[in-house]
């Protein structure tokens, strides 16, 4: 039988929403890995875990996806986690998950749930969240309008992230194609600075401007 994976949520900034259940998971692993070892290596000594970490981020290689299936292979309990939030949602632990899926029959995948910006960002939206769309990232230059394109023709919410150097470029394509639509914009979110900005992209774009465009985003786009 090979080991399990644990699939451990983390914080996506105040440290105090890790779980009991996340902690003593990420205790008894014989290896984290992780999207950034610097990052995961202060969220466990911030939690006093010694434990072994490795590695696996959007540009790792065939080499370190077999690394992942021989400590499985060999009986070893791993723990996947990603710098903040959920792993997989939006995130390359998810195309690990899918390779694992198809290299073992017996594989047992354990979710350790916690932490995830756009659940947050919904949680207080306040707009009907029993049906949306989450669509990840923009992407940066290739398919960029196709992506809003989309956006706009999509009647139901819509979630997705953007980042401090892109939220204004994107709030522009929001307001070029969809002028009265309302929208929450989430910066930040459980962080020192976290703030709520509520009303169209223009408002939005006015509100941030006058205040701070530094951080990370979600973006909840109100059903037509």
């Amino acid at each position: 039988m090979p080991g399990k994976l644990f699939v451990v949520a983390t914080p996506i900034g105040n440290l105090s929403d890790v779980s009991a259940r996340a902690k003593e998971t990420l205790s008894k692993v014989d290896v984290v890995v992780c999207e950034d070892t610097r990052v995961t290596s202060k969220l466990l000594a911030s939690l006093g875990i010694r434990v072994s970490t490795m590695s696996y981020h959007q540009h790792s290689g065939a080499d370190k996806t077999r690394r992942v299936i021989d400590l499985l292979s060999d009986g070893k309990n791993l723990a996947l986690v990603t710098d903040a939030g959920t792993p997989a949602i939006s995130d390359p632990g998810g195309k690990l998950i899918e390779e694992l899926v198809r290299r073992f029959d017996d594989l047992v995948i354990v979710p350790i749930p916690g932490a995830c910006a756009l659940v947050a960002a919904l949680s207080i939206a306040g707009v009907p969240a029993d049906e949306f769309l989450f669509l990840g990232f923009p992407p940066n230059k290739n398919g960029r309008q196709a992506y809003f394109n989309r956006v706009a023709q999509v009647s139901s919410t819509v979630v997705f992230y953007e980042s401090t150097h892109r939220i204004l470029k994107t709030l522009g394509e929001l307001a070029r194609r969809m002028p009265e639509r309302e929208l929450v914009v989430c910066r930040e979110l459980t962080k020192l600075h976290e703030t709520i900005y509520r009303g169209t992209a223009a408002q939005v774009t006015c509100a941030l401007e006058s205040s701070s465009i530094k951080g990370e985003f979600v973006i909840v786009l109100s059903p037509i």
